[in-house]
């Protein structure tokens, strides 16, 4: 498969434990002899470099018996699993050079992109190796629901649900905790929508009074803060902050703000001085 796109190199390295950090570049397989060739305008020493680097990388792979290895994409916000492929070298160097989730399809024995028809692309950020070399995640940030049914993820049915003989539903995801009180703050508000009664709730309070919420927010923020004061063992200050943090999602909730919003604001500021991020801020 053709590339889409081409960009000049400007920097790529590959950790000693397994960790791809990707090139802003691009890559086309050279036929001839089986091995990547990075296209950029100003090719230097560096750029030869990368595809060495990138070649010695996808050597070392522990790659089946048909090329072929697994790869999972996560979410690089919330850590949910988005889905699992299959990929091939042609496949990693795609998105390695693309920052588009890439895999091979066995059926049709060619690449395809996630996103290719729905446009719900995956933008990767990072990729990384297992330590036995054969398995891959790409770690990237989707535009849209992964999986064909429209679900967040591909991964929703509870198989202890199942062997539970409960009622599987297709909206349960696979949540990492954060996620999973997000979810249950936000069906809290919709029963408040769909007036269901159900059973009595400290979140629905909450939600209905955003004085009582504000109030409890302050509070429970002092509270930390005297954990350290009064030098109050870590187990208190884990207690506390779970208290701030679910009441600060409450009130994200009411503002219809996501969780998965406010880990991507933190993200984006990884890479800035937080004295020069508090002063960019408008007064």
């Amino acid at each position: 498969m053709a590339l889409p796109f081409f960009y000049s190199i400007q920097s790529s390295s590959v950790s000693s434990k397994g960790c791809l950090f990707l090139p802003t570049g691009g890559c086309l397989r050279d036929k001839r002899t089986s091995r990547l060739a990075f296209v950029s305008a100003k090719k230097s020493g560096s750029d030869f470099c990368l595809e060495s680097k990138v070649e010695t990388l996808l050597d070392g792979v522990k790659w089946d018996d048909k090329g072929l290895a697994v790869a999972m994409a996560q979410n690089v916000d919330t850590g949910a699993i988005l889905m699992q492929g299959f990929v091939n070298r042609d496949a990693v160097a795609t998105t390695i050079s693309s920052r588009k989730a890439t895999f091979y399809s066995r059926s049709r024995s060619t690449l395809w992109t996630k996103g290719e028809s729905s446009k719900n692309f995956i933008n990767i950020h990072n990729i990384f190796l297992d330590c036995d070399q054969d398995s891959i995640i790409y770690l990237g940030k989707p535009d849209g629901p992964t999986c064909h049914t429209g679900s967040e993820t591909c991964y929703y049915t509870s198989v202890l649900d199942q062997l539970n003989d409960q009622q599987v539903v297709g909206d349960k995801l696979a949540l990492t905790t954060l996620s999973l009180l997000e979810f249950t703050i936000s069906q809290r508000k919709a029963e408040l929508v769909t007036s269901q009664n159900g059973k009595p709730s400290w979140t629905k309070c909450l939600l209905l009074d955003g004085k009582l919420l504000c109030s409890k927010i302050r509070e429970e923020a002092d509270e930390l803060c005297r954990t350290l004061e009064e030098n109050e063992d870590k187990s208190c200050t884990a207690s506390e902050m779970a208290d701030v943090l679910y009441h600060a999602m409450v009130l994200l909730a009411l503002k219809d703000v996501n969780v998965e919003d406010v880990l991507e604001v933190l993200r984006l500021r990884f890479s800035k001085s937080g004295i020069e991020e508090k002063s960019s801020r408008k007064s």
